[in-house]
């Protein structure tokens, strides 16, 4: 029996005796010490191979990390040995910053899901890069990149090319977060006219440092589930015109009739996990159709098994990630996962 097989019955329990954050913070410092050479190989998983090749890049599986458990890339290799086919790490803004203020994570148990107002709470783009200097974990690691609170939006492109510029040489691609319902007006990037400048910008210097490198990170922007249709229209279209690499769907929701009338519901932040996974996979299905397979697409909110999973995989995804059943399941989920793919 896998290690791992006793998290739901022995390990959670514990665990979800501590607040969410505090809980998320023990995971993460735990993390570091089992990601010491003698501990990997004790506390690591084996995950049987299911290549596959997305943006140019060649994936051990097709299932990731989502972006927000590991936002300083301070677990890394711990993470790494349990299977994942890539990390997404981050979001990351140019300056540490605190995040808003606590209690900000909360656990809705009777649907299995999240809702966090985190705010983007790091300790900013340097820190991460170190910490991806020490890595030893060789798969793919991508990072998710945004703009500090006090950066007005006008500016929000000087963030985003800052962190962009730090973190090019030492990841695999990069994710725009422009889509996270917990920074002041963020989600305004998502319309036409601010996400035109956005994106045409960051791609300039995208190319700008493929040159200057040698080496071609790819791109991708991550969208919010709350988009109408018109918006997600024109959405595609920007990335289709500034060959964006791939594209996200999707980041947590506002929504909260799936979650109507139970513990925290009216908690004010991005719902993820369970209650999520419908609503993801038809903006999921819908990006599909608009873009084809001129993107590739990453499908993430509410995976907790290898029959959601697929779904994913059917609605247009080529990669997949997950986070929340990550909390509820612990690592066995990866296994279950990858191995029913």
């Amino acid at each position: 029996m896998s290690l791992y097989a006793l998290y739901p019955s022995l390990v959670k329990p514990l665990i979800f005796l501590l607040e969410p954050e505090q809980a998320h913070h023990f995971t993460i410092k735990l993390g570091r010490i089992l990601g010491t050479k003698p501990l990997l190989s004790l506390f690591g998983q084996k995950v049987e191979p299911r290549p596959v090749e997305v943006m140019g890049l060649k994936f051990k599986n097709p299932l990731g990390l989502a972006a927000g458990m590991d936002k300083n890339g301070e677990a890394i290799d711990y993470l790494g040995a349990l299977g994942f086919g890539h990390l997404e790490l981050g979001t990351v803004t140019p300056k540490p910053q605190p995040g808003n203020p606590q209690p900000r994570m909360f656990r809705i148990k009777a649907a299995r899901g999240l809702i966090n107002r985190m705010g983007f709470n790091n300790l900013g783009v340097d820190f991460l890069v170190q910490n991806l200097l020490k890595r030893s974990y060789d798969g793919i690691i991508g990072v998710s990149i945004g703009k500090n609170e006090a950066t007005p939006l006008e500016k929000a492109l000087d963030d985003y090319l800052i962190c962009l510029g730090k973190v090019y040489a030492h990841c695999d691609y990069v994710a725009v977060n422009v889509s996270c319902p917990n920074t002041p007006g963020l989600t305004a990037l998502q319309e036409a006219e601010p996400m035109e400048h956005l994106i045409s910008g960051i791609k300039q210097e995208q190319l700008k440092l493929a040159a200057s490198t040698h080496r071609y990170v790819p791109l991708v922007v991550k969208i919010a589930p709350d988009l109408t249709k018109p918006q997600l229209q024109a959405l595609c279209e920007i990335c289709l015109k500034h060959q964006i690499d791939g594209i996200t769907c999707t980041n947590t929701t506002v929504r909260r009739d799936m979650i109507s009338g139970m513990e925290h519901a009216s908690e004010w932040g991005g719902l993820s996990g369970q209650p999520l996974k419908a609503l993801s996979t038809q903006v999921l299905q819908q990006v599909h159709e608009m873009v084809g397979d001129k993107i590739p697409l990453i499908g993430v909110g509410g995976i907790d098994g290898p029959v959601a999973a697929r779904e994913k995989l059917a609605a247009g995804a080529q990669l997949l990630q997950l986070y929340s059943s990550f909390v509820y399941q612990g690592p066995q989920v990866i296994q279950q996962v990858v191995e029913n793919l």
